[in-house]
């Protein structure tokens, strides 16, 4: 206790500390996990699974240049906002056609859904919708070092990208793997963009305060994540406990 009676504040962790915190959370909370991502890996999903998800989530593709542009405006610092207006052109490109939004609707087609209709949003369910608006909505109310922290779970985009680019390949031939483009463009992108966000959270998180601030941010952003798999899974076809362990599924021709 202070002379005054009061209760000092716990000191900060360490940057090794807080690290090792946010890639705790981030491991064991991170939506690789769920059970219709598992069974999307272990190509027991349907078409109709495949076209769902796809569909579903672009809705989250198109909020990230949002969110970015949001964080962007938060920053008073030129060298920053260069840095991080990076990941608004790599979204939605440089040119019509371009970026990752296009690649995503390429996708699209390539499931067999029409571009059009995926980018128009009306079919996406309203439990993705809410979630994604929630992450925007996070990134909006938070200060600007707890909106980069709840961008980190970035760091375990990689190696999860590159499992789906394996099973899409080995379980789902008929998709294309030209299609698969905007999978294999952010394994690169998340990594460095993981890096960067990282670094700048651990720079900038001075106090215990902030630095549990930045890890329930981490931990808001996997929920979200969470959560529109539970939307799309409760609209799939497929049982996904069943898929999950293996059982036999309607993979997709």
């Amino acid at each position: 206790m202070t002379a005054t009676g009061a209760v000092p504040p716990p000191p900060p962790w360490t940057p090794d500390e807080f690290v090792a915190r946010l890639r705790e959370e981030g491991v064991r909370r991170y939506h690789d996990q769920h059970p219709f991502h598992q069974a999307m890996h272990a190509g027991t999903l349907t078409r109709a699974d495949l076209q769902a998800w796809t569909l579903n989530r672009y809705y989250y593709q198109t909020r990230i240049p949002i969110k970015d542009a949001i964080i962007v405006s938060k920053s008073d610092d030129p060298a920053f906002r260069r840095v991080w207006i990076r990941r608004i052109h790599d979204h939605d490109g440089d040119a019509p056609g371009t970026g990752g939004l296009a690649l995503w609707l390429r996708l699209a087609e390539a499931v067999g859904l029409d571009a059009g209709e995926v980018a128009s949003l009306r079919e996406v369910l309203p439990g993705v919708r809410f979630a994604c608006d929630a992450y925007v909505a996070l990134v909006r109310d938070s200060p600007l070092c707890v909106a980069v922290a709840s961008s980190l779970t970035e760091m375990f985009a990689p190696d999860l990208m590159s499992a789906r680019i394996a099973s899409w390949e080995k379980h789902y031939p008929w998709v294309g793997a030209e299609a698969l483009g905007y999978f294999k463009s952010r394994v690169p992108r998340a990594r460095r963009d993981g890096e960067e966000a990282l670094a700048f959270v651990v720079a900038h998180a001075a106090t215990r305060a902030l630095q549990e601030a930045c890890v329930a941010a981490l931990v808001r952003k996997t929920e979200i994540l969470w959560h529109l798999l539970d939307c799309v899974a409760a609209s799939s076809s497929s049982p996904a406990p069943a898929a999950a362990s293996g059982a036999a599924g309607g993979r997709a021709p």
